[in-house]
């Protein structure tokens, strides 16, 4: 690949400057596989460049993984240790930056009974939870990065020879990160600047719901009063700005979680839990999933809905349009931060205080109140087509076109 270690360099210090914003003085943690190592220690490299005080990387191996969730008794799935969770909230109460490095195996527990898979997920999400509050409020810097894994490339290119898959997704990464644009950093400020100007509008006009139509879906999500749109830039407790996910293509808020009547069928597959859920679909009432379907992976959509009550209901709504770069490629990344930029979607479970005025400043039961979900979890999945229509109803009746075969309509 040309100029391999230089572009390797440009996206690690994307990661650095521009996703996380590492600032001089400030504790970076990676959270990483060790399959991703060549990009964690550029990353880590590119942090100390900008005066880092120090990085900590918490590795994982998917080779364990897998080997836990066939060998060990219920109990051990169970058990997330307490000295690990308490240890990310250390470091988020020290003002760290969080990044998360992605190599993602999409059939990596492919055959594991899902109600194992189950045990662990649900363990890690309740221990973790403590530090979610970080996350979720924006209170810390934290992004998203991916990096391509053999059975990753695998997945997206197999019709190509084998030595060159890997090389083709670090081509499509590259490209959606904007990693060879002239000035990076700049293109990304740019782009997060188009991207505030749609949320803008949309909170602008206070639609109380959005109406969605396409051939396996009929759905209409009520909003909460005051809801806000929120898009790729955030502002952290101390005022610095992050994009959370690298590569972002979205303009989202969150539902009233007792306000989705309807259909929704899926339009790419889900990777959840190292297992791909295939053509599926979720029917609501009030609010609350009362009907499922599956082509494949059943099991495992049924343990992702039973999670806990909350993920019976909508947290996150995301509009993005069918021709943006990513969906573009005509891929199908078999990857949550790729797919659900190349497409709208929905996410069961948690939704965000950010997206409701005065929502970072209201306690659990005052976001309920007003309408916000609440979950241990919190999993995107993907609707947008290219015969998507979605329009929005204002307080006074008002129909707008928001969304026409599949792109913004405004």
């Amino acid at each position: 690949m040309v100029n391999f270690q230089q572009r390797l360099e440009q996206y690690a210090a994307l990661a650095v400057e521009v996703g996380v914003n590492v600032q001089p003085g400030q504790t970076l943690c990676i959270i990483s596989t060790i399959g991703a190592a060549p990009l964690v220690r550029e990353v880590a490299k590119q942090a100390y460049k900008i005066g880092a005080k120090y990085v900590h990387v918490d590795w994982s191996d998917e080779n364990i993984i897998r080997t836990r969730s066939e060998l060990a008794s219920e109990e051990g799935l169970s058990y997330y240790p307490a000295w690990h969770a308490q240890g990310r909230v250390d470091m988020a109460k020290e003002g760290a930056a969080f990044l998360w490095v992605v190599a993602e195996n999409p059939d990596l527990l492919k055959g594991i009974d899902a109600s194992r898979i189950a045990l662990t997920s649900k363990a890690q999400q309740t221990a973790l939870q403590p530090f979610r509050h970080f996350t979720l409020n924006n209170k810390v810097a934290w992004s998203i990065v991916a990096y391509p894994s053999a059975e990753w490339a695998n997945k997206v290119f197999p019709d190509l020879e084998e030595q060159e898959r890997i090389d083709a997704l670090w081509e499509a990464i590259f490209a959606a990160t904007r990693v060879d644009a002239p000035n990076p950093v700049e293109t990304w400020k740019e782009h997060a600047n188009t991207l505030r100007d749609k949320a803008q509008w949309l909170t602008e006009r206070k639609f109380k719901e959005l109406r969605y139509r396409a051939p396996g879906t009929d759905l209409t999500i009520g909003l909460p009063e005051g809801n806000l749109w929120a898009s790729a830039g955030k502002h952290n407790s101390e005022g610095n700005l992050f994009i959370p996910n690298m590569p972002t293509e979205e303009v989202f808020t969150s539902p009233h979680r007792e306000k989705v009547n309807g259909t929704v069928s899926s339009s790419k597959p889900l990777n959840y839990n190292g297992n791909l859920i295939e053509n599926f679909s979720l029917t609501f009432k009030d609010g609350r999933i009362v009907d499922f379907q599956a082509e494949k992976a059943y099991e495992t959509l049924r343990e992702l809905v039973e999670t806990d009550d909350g993920s019976h209901y909508l947290g996150e709504i995301a509009l993005v349009p069918h021709h943006s770069p990513i969906s573009n490629t005509d891929l199908i990344f078999y990857n949550t931060l790729f797919d659900e930029n190349a497409a709208c979607h929905l996410a069961i479970g948690f939704a965000f205080p950010f997206c409701l005025e005065g929502g970072l400043a209201m306690s659990k039961e005052q976001l309920k109140d007003k309408g916000l979900n609440d979950s241990l979890t919190h999993v995107d999945f993907m609707i947008g087509r290219s015969d998507l229509d979605i329009d929005g109803v204002t307080d006074d009746g008002n129909v707008v076109a928001i969304f026409r075969n599949g792109n913004w309509a405004i």
